[in-house]
């Protein structure tokens, strides 16, 4: 493990840029960049859209590691280059950004309230090249819908299952237990994801490390003991589904709690922009969400 990178997710002022939209969510981030379903025809096309959004991205001048902690990856993304380096490799020898891989192949249906992943048979496989690659840590995703204790029971003991694995492979597993921003029980199931997660970390050894993706609670520093907690790197939110401004706005009163931001990062980002206009919606969206994490 790179102990610069370590101390980096650890220690800076900044968020995680999430750049990990996969084959489902691909089609809606280029439409919301200005690219038409009709403007590419099949997947190898749509991934070649999608990767010259995130080389735009991560090559403009303002994207780097004075604001910017990490980014997450999808497999595809890891697998390409960006200006004739590895895309791992140029975010963190180009940029001083530390690169993370998402690593589960989406949601199983739904059951007690709750979406587990899908099983993931070549992660072993898969996380030896994320290490050849130069990648620090790993993303996967569960979403709890209902406060149904035995929905959210599995996601944690299922994310942290598969963490432990992570783990074994030399990397830093962000556990993304997601609750739905629409649940009608959202309270509920926060205050049943909370001691869930404790009693997993409870098992870790002093030197395991875990980062931990939640959804912004409805009770201002609600994860506070959780960001303390000395099993957990950090402890990073994502927005969700709410706007970049309400995002913002309910991340900066939860102290310690820096984002990771997907759809929120790239709001109001378009193809249609020329470079000068593109760097400077970037510089203001990355400069919000500093600013909100930094609290």
């Amino acid at each position: 493990m790179n102990g610069l990178q370590f101390s980096k997710v650890k220690d800076d002022v900044g968020f995680i840029a999430a750049l990990d939209q996969s084959g489902g969510s691909t089609p809606k981030a280029l439409r919301l960049y200005g690219i038409e379903d009709g403007a590419y025809s099949g997947d190898a096309e749509m991934f070649d859209l999608v990767h010259a959004m995130r080389t735009r991205i991560i090559t403009s001048p303002s994207f780097g590691g004075d604001r910017i902690l990490g980014s997450i990856l999808f497999e595809m993304t890891m697998d390409r280059q960006i200006e004739g380096r590895g895309s791992a490799d140029y975010l963190w020898n180009v940029k001083n950004v530390v690169p993370f891989l998402k690593v589960d192949k989406g949601l199983a249906d739904e059951a007690d309230g709750a979406q587990v992943m899908k099983p993931m048979p070549g992660l072993d496989g898969l996380l030896a090249r994320a290490v050849e690659k130069g990648v620090f840590g790993t993303k996967m995703r569960s979403v709890i819908r209902l406060g149904d204790s035995m929905g959210v029971q599995k996601v944690v003991d299922q994310q942290f299952e598969v963490g432990r694995q992570i783990l074994a492979a030399g990397l830093v597993p962000i556990l993304e237990p997601e609750i739905d921003i629409h649940s009608p029980s959202k309270v509920e199931a926060e205050q049943l994801l909370k001691p869930a997660i404790f009693e997993q970390l409870g098992t870790l050894t002093a030197d395991q490390h875990v980062m931990l993706k939640l959804t912004l609670p409805e009770v201002d520093d609600f994860y506070a003991d959780l960001v303390a907690h000395p099993n957990v790197l950090r402890l990073v939110a994502l927005s969700g589904g709410y706007t970049r401004e309400e995002a913002n706005a309910r991340l900066a009163r939860h102290h310690g709690v820096v984002a990771s931001f997907s759809r929120a990062l790239t709001e109001g980002l378009t193809i249609a922009q020329s470079d000068e206009e593109f760097n400077a919606a970037l510089d203001a969206s990355i400069g919000s969400i500093f600013r909100a994490s930094a609290t």
